[in-house]
């Protein structure tokens, strides 16, 4: 097929990168976005994410006339939505940015146009739903232009690395739409490119991301059970991995991100009667927060109303200013909410205004005079620091780290209580 133009629709933390890489390989791109703040700041050559080399290939790409910015989209040979896919209050996948994805393609689609859903999103959304809207336009899917499904399958701080080397899979909803999306990503990928059909994808993408939830669920209750019998988790996942077919994974405070978090309930909100183990998985995740902050009041030895605490971190993951689904932030929240004085930082969120959340510009201003700090991101900058460090703004704090990431030795011989998650 010709591809000699192609929209992107959604420029978040997945749009933006594919728009920007298909624009380095000579194809006019469309980027568009229906937020006037993220248009306007792109336009104007700042971007609102944080990825590592995104910056330079934005703005080389815009430069070079192949990526222009629009809140609306055109006509174009592939349309591609990478809009967000949250959830509702009750754990119910929220489609509304798709739908109206979708809707927007409807007054420019054209024969022999591909579109391409990668937003993840429920089994059957691509058949039962992106189809239906877009033959709102008079053609037929299969018959008059090309649908497929390619969920994105990277890690925030190697997304550019990945989109180009991780394998892509692609699916169809017949074979001439999946090589149709062959066509499209081969522009760039060389990792392998797998065709099923859509409802297969969109399956795949689910699976791993429960996957893993699930192993991660297993971990934080292993630092649960670790704490009451009085044990070392981390030693004893160390010894347990030694183990040929064992991996266990490491706790900590929660689950965070748009896709670990929030996948599984697409498959609860689709299959409620046989999906208990990923329920279960889901609950124990989504309760680490509230253990965490029981753990800071132990530590403490007293009530939290009046404390006063540093929270260092609020990313969902270490070494990235996403904070979307972040536990870190959940727990803050709840020490707020219990009557603690919270002082937040976060390296890669400087300044940022956090809903509810009092942040700080520097480490130095969080830790002065609190009564205990919190490490709940595996920052390398939080990591590097030594009790020194942290003794010239604060000799007596408690410490408690919620992922490992201080030898607790070192801490103790300078002073300070020192406890860990999953530590009896």
């Amino acid at each position: 097929m010709k591809l000699e133009k192609i929209c992107v629709l959604g420029l978040g933390y997945i749009g933006l990168p594919t728009a920007s890489t298909f624009a380095s390989h000579a194809i006019k791109v469309v980027g568009v976005d229906v937020n006037p703040h993220v248009v306007q700041s792109l336009q104007n050559g700042q971007l609102h994410i944080y990825e590592p080399g995104l910056r330079t290939m934005v703005l080389s790409a815009v430069q070079s006339g192949n990526l222009v910015i629009k809140s609306r989209p055109e006509a174009a040979d592939a349309f591609i939505i990478a809009v967000p896919t949250p959830f509702k209050e009750e754990k119910k996948a929220d489609l509304t940015y798709v739908e109206s994805a979708a809707e927007s393609i409807v007054p420019y689609l054209r024969k022999g146009n591909l579109v391409v859903l990668e937003s993840t999103s429920p089994p059957l959304t691509t058949t039962q739903i992106i189809a239906p809207i877009l033959e709102k336009s008079g053609l037929i899917a299969g018959v008059d232009f090309m649908l497929a499904y390619s969920p994105e399958r990277v890690l925030p701080g190697q997304i550019l690395r990945e989109l180009i080397e991780n394998a892509r899979v692609i699916g169809g909803i017949d074979r001439a739409s999946a090589e149709a999306g062959r066509e499209l990503y081969k522009t760039f990928v060389r990792g392998d490119i797998i065709l099923t059909d859509a409802t297969t994808a969109e399956m795949v993408k689910l699976m791993e991301n429960t996957y893993r939830d699930v192993n991660i669920a297993i971990a934080n209750e292993f630092s649960r059970l670790a704490d009451r019998f009085g044990v070392d988790v981390w030693e004893a996942i160390q010894i347990a991995n030694l183990h040929p077919r064992v991996n266990i994974l490491n706790p900590g405070p929660g689950v965070g991100g748009h896709c670990i978090s929030v996948d599984p309930w697409f498959l609860v909100e689709a299959a409620p009667d046989i999906t208990p183990l990923i329920l279960n998985a889901r609950q124990v995740n989504d309760n680490q927060p509230a253990f965490v902050t029981e753990l800071v009041e132990r530590a403490l030895g007293r009530n939290l109303a009046g404390s006063r605490i540093a929270v260092l971190g609020l990313a969902y993951k270490p070494d990235v200013d996403d904070m979307r689904e972040s536990p870190a932030v959940e727990i803050a929240h709840k020490l707020i909410d219990a009557g603690c004085l919270v002082q937040a930082f976060d390296p890669f969120v400087p300044g940022k205004e956090v809903q509810g959340i009092q942040t700080v510009a520097s480490l130095q201003e969080a830790i002065l005079g609190v009564d205990i700090i919190v490490l709940l991101v595996a920052h390398q900058e939080f990591k590097k620091l030594t009790p020194a460090a942290i003794n010239q703004e604060n000799k007596t704090a408690v410490i408690l780290d919620t992922v490992n990431g201080w030898p607790a030795a070192d801490f103790e011989a300078a002073g300070h209580r020192f406890f860990r998650l999953g530590v009896g």
